[in-house]
């Protein structure tokens, strides 16, 4: 290695995409590549992708950052990675035997597997920290299995592997079959607080022990890097996190009081917690990390955010960057509830369904983009509420992702919440986060260095009235019930902590 100053390759896999940072010793981000990645629906509801295009698409990204940089100067490499999806392969060949199944897809929501568990769901939600859902990883594997190895046999005998994206490319790098725990805690199939595959869940769900990978820390142990050339074989990898949890990491989430809200194709808004704090029905207990002991995030999913953006800029025939420019001052009343797969957090109700509501004739084109900005920020806030009830008053409301760089949906959210909003200047900070983590594992820096680091952020503030923004709020929770409407169904509960005076709306 180059006696140069040091540096760390962090590699972020998203949904997307692929992006590639390459991260000085003061935190810089000195180069960095991507490469596309192709999502496939081949019916209604079901969302793959590649597992070999996944891992091609890695190659190409470290290759692209890598270009005209000195690679021996690499100290450690950290991975960032999309979280619920899965795929099987296998072990001896390390070739898939299927897609890899997205977060997104929702094949599972009738499956044997998850009308099975209906019955055991709080018990699942207990294990797991987890509510019943078809984003998650464990029905998804019954569905692999039961379509692969429908006897389970091949995945006792050890034959075929089961794993996240994460525990996919650490097999390409260096044939170990490992998942790290804070992706292993968004599978359904481990104890979030023993940390541990549980056997209730494995039962339920007929998941073979033998087919799951050994779950480790952030900090591993994991392989060696190998087949990312020009990097050189043998590098340490030396942290690995879901996303969600490498983004909080770079936030420096673990200052009491923060919550982050990473806007993407969908958005998570996370916060650290106890693993003993009882938390509202629409919110998931999850591992942030693993770093000299555990820590434990109260979290909340919401499934469209920068998708609806996508959505309706294909249907006005323009790009999503330019909503802002479109979008009018007011949204006329017009509301989008963009339950295109059902609503996630804090609802968590697969029949909810996409709505358009409050339009007229005199509605244009511009107030539907201002309500697709508003949608955003209403399901953000809607978590957000949700965090503060469990874990307390919220000091700082920490921003990251592609649509934050739209200024006028970053004002809507400071806005909506009526909270001060931090958006982080620098982009890719699941990549970020991973780089650090991968840092401080490789002797780059220590926990103070990380502390001191700087994070420059532009502060959005509230500038509408209390009373504007509560009537807003409340048409959209109004809205939201109408999307959640059964027909001819027994009355359900629609109601969610925030919704306190505005029943009668």
């Amino acid at each position: 290695m180059s006696t140069a100053e040091p540096l760390v390759l962090a590699v972020d896999q998203g949904t997307s995409a692929t992006k590639a940072i390459l991260v000085d010793v003061r935190g810089d981000i000195v180069a960095h590549g991507s490469a596309p990645v192709a999502l496939s629906t081949p019916a209604p509801g079901w969302v793959e992708q590649s597992a070999e295009d996944i891992w091609e698409s890695c190659r190409l990204a470290v290759a692209r950052c890598l270009d005209g940089q000195d690679a021996g100067r690499v100290a450690a490499v950290g991975l960032s990675t999309q979280r619920e999806s899965l795929l099987l392969w296998e072990r001896a060949t390390a070739t898939p035997l299927s897609p890899l199944l997205s977060w997104l897809d929702k094949r599972t929501a009738q499956s044997p597997a998850l009308l099975r568990a209906v019955d055991s769901a709080r018990t699942v939600r207990d294990i797991s920290g987890l509510p019943l859902d078809p984003m998650f990883s464990a029905p998804k594997a019954a569905w692999l299995l039961d379509h692969h190895d429908p006897e389970r046999r091949r995945s006792r005998r050890g034959e075929l592997c089961l794993g996240t994206v994460d525990s996919w490319l650490l097999y390409k790098l260096g044939g170990e079959h490992l998942i790290e725990v804070g992706n292993a805690a968004r599978t359904q199939l481990l104890d979030v607080r023993r940390l541990t595959w549980d056997e209730r869940l494995m039962e339920l769900f007929d998941v073979p022990r033998e087919v799951l990978p050994r779950v480790v820390s952030s900090q591993g142990p994991f392989p060696t890097a190998g087949g990312l050339g020009p990097l050189p074989d043998g590098v340490s990898v030396t942290a690995v996190l879901g996303d969600s949890h490498a983004a909080l990491f770079a936030h420096a989430g673990w200052q009491r009081g923060t919550v982050k809200a990473t806007y993407g194709t969908g958005s998570s808004v996370m916060a650290l917690t106890s693993p003993d704090t009882p938390l509202s029905a629409g919110m998931c207990l999850t591992v942030a990390w693993d770093v000299d002991g555990p820590a434990w995030a109260v979290e909340g999913n919401i499934r469209s955010t920068g998708a609806t953006l996508t959505w309706l800029a294909g249907l006005l025939g323009t790009d999503p960057s330019a909503l802002a420019t479109l979008a009018a001052d007011s949204s006329d009343g017009v509301v989008i509830v963009p339950a295109f797969g059902g609503l996630g957090a804090p609802w968590w109700d697969d029949e909810a369904v996409g709505l358009i509501s409050g339009v007229t004739l005199g509605t244009g084109a511009p107030h539907l983009a201002r309500a697709a900005l508003e949608s955003i920020a209403f399901q953000v806030e809607d978590v957000v509420a949700a965090v503060e009830e469990d874990i307390g008053p919220v000091v700082r409301l920490l921003a990251d992702g592609g649509p934050t760089d739209n200024p006028l949906l970053m004002q809507l959210q400071a806005d909506t919440s009526g909270r001060a909003v931090e958006r982080a200047r620098a982009r890719d900070l699941s990549a970020l986060g991973a780089a650090h983590l991968a840092g401080l594992g490789g002797g780059v820096w220590s926990r103070a260095d990380l502390e001191r680091l700087n994070r420059p952020r532009d502060l959005y503030t509230p500038a509408e009235d209390a009373g504007s923004r509560a009537a807003r709020r409340a048409h959209w929770h109004t809205t939201v019930r109408r999307a959640r409407l059964r027909a001819a169904a027994a009355p359900q509960n629609t109601s969610h902590p925030s919704d306190a005076g505005e029943k009668a709306s």
